[in-house]
C-alpha cells in the first residue's frame, strides 16, 4: 500500500490543486489536519465549501483520510468546546474522518479529532481503547494533527509544542506509526525533523512550505520505506530498521517512487 501524506495546507489552493492531481497515483491520501486557515481573509464558511469540493474530487479517485486540526474548528459544542462540525459533511463524501477507523489490507487507521477540552479528550481516549482491542495482527496507524511533545517532529526551533497526552498514549498502546502535522517548522530547523521514533513507534510530520507542491511524505508499507520530499530535497527511512541521525539527504529518489505530475 502506498500512502501520500500531507498536512497544514491552510487553504493554499495551488497546493490543493497539486494534491488533486497527485492523488490517483496512491492507494490512500492522508490529510493530517489544518485544511482551513483562520488567519485568511476568506470567510471560513466559504473556505469549507471550497475544501469540500477538493476532498470530493480527491475521494473520487482514491481512498482519503482527513483528521481535523486546530484551524479546522468551526463550532462550539454544548459543553463549550471547539469542534470541527463540518467533518460530518466530509464523512458524507466517503472520506474517513474524525472518530472513524479504517482497515486497508493489513493496516488499521485510527483518525483522531483535534480535542479542545475534557469531553473530546475522553472521547478520543475511548476511541483509542476501542481500536486497541481490534488491532491484533494489524499494523496500527494513528492520524493525529499534533505530534507528541519532546519529539523532533514537534520542535519549532526554540521549544517543543507537541501534545504531552499523546506521549502517554503512545507509551500505553505502542502504535506502529503516528502521522501528524501542526508544527510547520519542525522538518526545517536544527534539532527538528520530519521523522522520529519513540521506542517502536514511528512519528511523521511533513511540515509546511509555501507554493506547490507542499512538503509531503510517501509511505510504502510493502517496501517498508517512508520518503519525505520538500524544497530542501528528499530523505527516507526504513520502517524495519532503527532510526539513524542525521538522516542523510538522498542524491536520487528511490527506484520505486515516481514523482506525481504537475496539475493540468
Amino acid at each position: 500500500m502506498r500512502c501520500l501524506v500531507v498536512s497544514d495546507l491552510h487553504y493554499a489552493l495551488p497546493q490543493f490543486d497539486w494534491l488533486s492531481s497527485a492523488a490517483p497515483q496512491f492507494d490512500l491520501v492522508i490529510f493530517a489536519g489544518d485544511a482551513l486557515d483562520i488567519g485568511s481573509m476568506v470567510d471560513p464558511g466559504a473556505q469549507i465549501l471550497v475544501v469540500l469540493k477538493y476532498l470530493q474530487r480527491i475521494a473520487s479517485t482514491t481512498k482519503v483520510i482527513f483528521c481535523s486540526g486546530n484551524h479546522d474548528l468551526d463550532f462550539r459544542s454544548p459543553e463549550g468546546e471547539k469542534v470541527a462540525r463540518w467533518t460530518e459533511e466530509v464523512r458524507q463524501l466517503g472520506v474517513v474522518t474524525d472518530g472513524d477507523a479504517l482497515v486497508v489490507n493489513d493496516t488499521l487507521f485510527t483518525v483522531c479529532p483535534w480535542w479542545d477540552g475534557p469531553q473530546m479528550r475522553e472521547r478520543l481516549i475511548a476511541q483509542l481503547a476501542a481500536d486497541g482491542r481490534r488491532r491484533e495482527n494489524l499494523r496500527w496507524v494513528w492520524v493525529h494533527h499534533a505530534p507528541p511533545r519532546a519529539s523532533q517532529t514537534s520542535w519549532a526551533g526554540k521549544q517543543s509544542y507537541g501534545d504531552a497526552d499523546l506521549v502517554s498514549w503512545i507509551e500505553q498502546y505502542a502504535p506502529d506509526i503516528v502521522i501528524s502535522g501542526h508544527i510547520h517548522q519542525a522538518p526545517f530547523v536544527a534539532e527538528g525533523s520530519w521523522a522520529d521514533r519513540l521506542d517502536k513507534t514511528w512519528v511523521f510530520n511533513a511540515g509546511r512550505q509555501y507554493g506547490a507542491p507542499p512538503a509531503y511524505i510517501v509511505i510504502d508499507t510493502t517496501i517498508g520505506e517512508a520518503l519525505w520530499i520538500s524544497a530542501m530535497g528528499a530523505q527516507s527511512v526504513r520502517l524495519d530498521a532503527p532510526l539513524e541521525r542525521p538522516i542523510a539527504r538522498l542524491r536520487a529518489l528511490p527506484d520505486w517512487f515516481e514523482p506525481p505530475p504537475p496539475p493540468p
